[in-house]
């Protein structure tokens, strides 16, 4: 029977997200299959790292469309970016922990391409009064990036619930990012003299 190669790099992320550093044994044991059978998958190391790296953001990519990022009031889109992002956290956790990937032209310019796409939905976020203004749209989208792969880790590492994923990050993140009008200030111009306080030294 044919190895499913997307299955294989499943397993593949989740041993390298949380051990960049292991071995390709490991990686076959957690896939269910040999150390042959996963070098003809994937001639070597970096062959491995370097697919795993396309699926996450081709996955990355697919939650950007789904979400349609593009459309419509921003806050809404990125909540349903995170509702199509979250599944595949874990993705994420390797993407933004792989320095590796990045100097590979081809992975390089295919998340350059996708994170422009997540900037543009804070910044046009931040043009219809959303966002916050002062915080630059390039750094929360990054931030919410990191914040996905957050997600990714404390799952694998039992600290945080899948179920409890999205909600986690749509609280967390919207917490800051979102902009809040300012507080009314307080308006002393109609306080009656009647309302003062006595002056007690007056006979």
């Amino acid at each position: 029977m044919a190895t499913d190669r997307d299955a294989v790099l499943e397993a593949a992320v989740g041993v390298l997200s949380r051990r960049p550093t292991a071995h390709l044994d490991e990686i076959a044991r957690a896939a269910g299959i040999s150390r042959a059978t996963l070098h003809r998958l994937f001639p070597g190391r970096e062959a491995l790292i370097r697919e795993v790296g396309l699926l996450g953001l081709r996955k990355f990519g697919a939650a950007l469309d789904t979400a349609a990022v593009e459309d419509g009031d921003a806050q809404l889109a990125l909540r349903r970016l995170v509702d199509a992002i979250v599944p595949d956290a874990a993705l994420c956790a390797f993407l933004a922990g792989e320095n590796q990937l990045y100097d590979d032209e081809g992975i390089n310019e295919l998340w350059e391409s996708q994170i422009t796409r997540l900037q543009a939905l804070f910044l046009r976020g931040q043009q219809q009064g959303v966002f916050r203004i002062e915080l630059a749209a390039g750094w929360l989208s990054e931030a919410f990036f990191d914040l996905v792969a957050g997600v990714g880790w404390a799952v694998q590492d039992g600290r945080l619930a899948p179920r409890d994923g999205a909600f986690s990050l749509t609280e967390l993140f919207l917490g800051g990012a979102l902009r809040t009008p300012p507080a009314p200030t307080a308006d002393t111009s109609h306080h009656r003299t009647s309302d003062r306080k006595p002056d007690t030294d007056t006979p």
